[in-house]
């Protein structure tokens, strides 16, 4: 399978469930799924997991990647440390798709003690769904990642 359909997942201890839920939706869909944990409830920290996902889609391995934390905060402001990762924390179906669409981002974050279940597969479809319009959104992209130099 190429990388185009390779998602990396991972989570903090608090998102462990939810980030299996996500993981058995999209495969359903297709997708071969990189879960790098955690597996097991101890507390763990979100950047280590945030970063480590982030990584994986920097360097080409995945595609896209998904990652989650209690609010979903924190573990996408550790992905978005890793040059070239555009990673936006979404609580609705909307911005998960504008996110896609207008800022070409590769990496979703979601809070599982914010949404549902339902919810976060609601989210994970419009992400998974909306393509990078580029355009106007091309240049503002190009600004954002020319901001790391």
């Amino acid at each position: 399978m190429t990388a185009s359909k390779r998602i990396v997942l991972s989570s903090d201890h608090a998102a462990i469930e939810l980030r299996q839920a996500v993981a058995d939706h999209i495969a359903a869909q297709g997708w071969e799924i990189v879960d790098i944990g955690p597996k097991t409830p101890e507390s763990t920290h979100y950047p280590i997991h945030g970063k480590a996902a982030a990584q994986a889609v920097a360097s080409g391995d995945c595609h896209l990647g998904i990652v989650l934390c209690g609010t979903g905060q924190g573990i996408m402001m550790a992905a978005n440390k890793v040059p070239g990762i555009r990673c936006g924390v979404c609580s609705d179906a909307f911005s998960a798709r504008m996110i896609r669409a207008h800022n070409n981002a590769n990496m979703l974050s979601i809070g599982a003690r914010v949404v549902g279940e339902g919810q976060a597969l609601d989210i994970v479809d419009a992400f998974l769904e909306a393509e990078f319009e580029g355009g106007r959104h091309a240049t503002r992209v190009d600004m954002i990642e020319a901001q790391g130099d």
